[in-house]
């Protein structure tokens, strides 16, 4: 097997994100504030701002950092998070989340940034961009705060798929692992397998055959396997990424997300605790101040959805105009290192080891 080289090519023109602005629980305005921050802060970066006109054309006329920037799209119809996936599939033509991945799609802009319903938009983006030969089922890949010099270690699958079996998850690893080398700058990521402890006889029998496929392929993939790895690694420095399968994956999150929050919620009772408290939390507060920016979810919001012809990033729903800056930021890097073809050359390279589904 060839190793194909990850190093983006030149780029001559502004980088297109198609978005979906009425995606999300806060509404258009705070979409096009992000839009809005990320266009201060990248010159190279122009959108597509799917939805009602009459709604997003006033908010983007606040906004001077956007003039030559941004092209409206009229969607007038909006997908929303209680809409079931499969509804949307089949009424979901006129929404401003389809128009969104539309232009993926045609090749119009790089890559869709959604705030909404994450159900409803892997549904639409299987349907519409359709999955890279060789993959089963795509997943989504997410920063999850470490201990590793960059900071972050790429998790996946997240939930796109509660199943997973050895040959997919192979295909995660060689997925997570043009992610972590686009997306992070890590030249030679590595690889770690989820399971309940790092022998080799421990796990799922499909643990156990993915270990053997994942270790096979590490070094024509150019990737270091690390083997099992176990819940305390995910925010370590064994592994620079984490594969499991999309109920695992989705689970880890959400509890590390609610730990986070206790803990914070346990933090601010303590320091209001007494007068010394009070005081100690003023003498504490530049380093508590970088600690909340460090794991400050905003920062580094967005998860990819890989294995598909197009590249999307799934914003948070109640992500912030900082959030959303981070969600198309993320898109913006991926999609000037032609993320996208070089994943689609990375998994087709692997050698199935089963049959593909259609």
């Amino acid at each position: 097997m060839t190793a194909t080289s990850d190093q983006p090519s030149a780029r001559t023109q502004r980088t297109l994100i198609s978005v979906d602005a009425m995606g999300g629980d806060q509404g258009p305005a705070i979409v096009v504030a992000g839009c809005s921050a990320s266009a201060l802060k990248n010159p190279d970066i122009s959108f597509i701002l799917h939805g009602p006109a009459e709604t997003l054309e006033p908010l983007v006329a606040k906004r001077p950092e956007l003039k030559g920037r941004c092209t409206i799209r009229d969607a007038q119809g909006v997908v929303t998070m209680d809409d079931k996936p499969s509804n949307v599939v089949r009424n979901g033509k006129g929404t401003s989340m389809w128009s969104a991945i539309e232009s993926v799609r045609d090749n119009e802009a790089s890559v869709a940034v959604s705030c909404g319903n994450t159900g409803a938009l892997m549904a639409l983006s299987m349907i519409r961009l359709k999955k890279l030969p060789g993959v089963n089922r795509p997943a989504i890949a997410v920063l999850y705060p470490s201990t590793n010099p960059q900071g972050f270690n790429v998790l996946l699958d997240v939930g796109a798929d509660v199943r997973a079996d050895a040959d997919d998850l192979l295909r995660y690893a060689l997925m997570g692992k043009s992610y972590a080398r686009n997306g992070m700058d890590i030249d030679r990521p590595r690889i770690g397998l989820l399971n309940v402890g790092t022998e080799e006889h421990k796990g799922r029998t499909e643990l156990k055959e993915a270990h053997e496929l994942i270790r096979d392929a590490a070094d024509d993939a150019g990737f270091e396997f690390v083997g099992f790895v176990e819940g305390g690694d995910i925010s370590g420095d064994v592994a620079d990424v984490i594969v499991t399968d999309g109920f695992t994956g989705n689970i880890a999150i959400k509890t590390g997300e609610g730990t986070a929050t206790l803990i914070g919620n346990g933090l601010r009772q303590a320091f209001k605790n007494s007068i010394w408290s009070r005081a100690a939390s003023l003498l504490a507060y530049t380093s508590l101040r970088r600690v909340s920016k460090r794991f400050d979810p905003r920062r580094v919001n967005g998860g990819v959805f890989l294995g598909l012809n197009g590249t999307v990033v799934k914003s948070h729903g109640a992500a912030d105009a900082t959030g959303v800056s981070s969600a198309i930021k993320l898109a913006a890097r991926l999609a000037e290192s032609e993320f996208t073809n070089r994943l689609a050359a990375r998994v087709a390279a692997a050698k199935p080891t089963k049959e593909t589904e259609e």
